[in-house]
């Protein structure tokens, strides 16, 4: 069930960035400088990535974006384990958590096709009915 287009899923990946470089800003002042690390590095990892994908918000449009969906999976999981991993648990895990378990479900639900792509196989195949009905009513099946 991928009920994301790509150009919606390069909105979300840019929010997601920002949101995670805010939340490193407003955690920096409250922990150790560990947790605050991993959001600022995957947040501004994020973005940059976003910004190299082949999809309608990419900029430099080197990456695929089956690619992208695997880095944004990754990197999700990664976040999401961050604290256990890194052993700062016990200080902060829930905003890691949170964000890292919304990039895994982001990731999940996008459809690879562009939604140009998808506009086109539905007008098509629209046409080919249209066409079949005419031959129908013709006689000509």
């Amino acid at each position: 069930m991928q009920t994301l287009n790509t150009k919606t899923h390069g909105y979300i990946d840019y929010s997601m960035g920002i949101i995670l470089i805010a939340v490193a800003y407003l955690l920096s002042s409250q922990t150790e400088s560990t947790p605050s690390t991993v959001l600022y590095a995957v947040g501004a990892m994020a973005i940059v990535y976003s910004l190299l994908t082949n999809y309608e918000l990419g900029f430099l449009k080197i990456i695929p974006i089956k690619l992208h969906l695997m880095l944004d999976t990754n990197l999700s999981i990664f976040l999401a384990a961050s604290p256990w991993l890194l052993g700062f648990d016990d200080k902060v895990f829930l905003p890691h958590l949170i964000l890292g378990l919304m990039g895994i479900g982001a990731a999940i639900l996008t459809n690879i096709k562009p939604e140009w792509y998808q506009n086109k196989k539905i007008k098509l195949r629209k046409r080919k009915n249209r066409i079949s009905n005419i031959k129908m009513h013709q006689g000509i099946y």
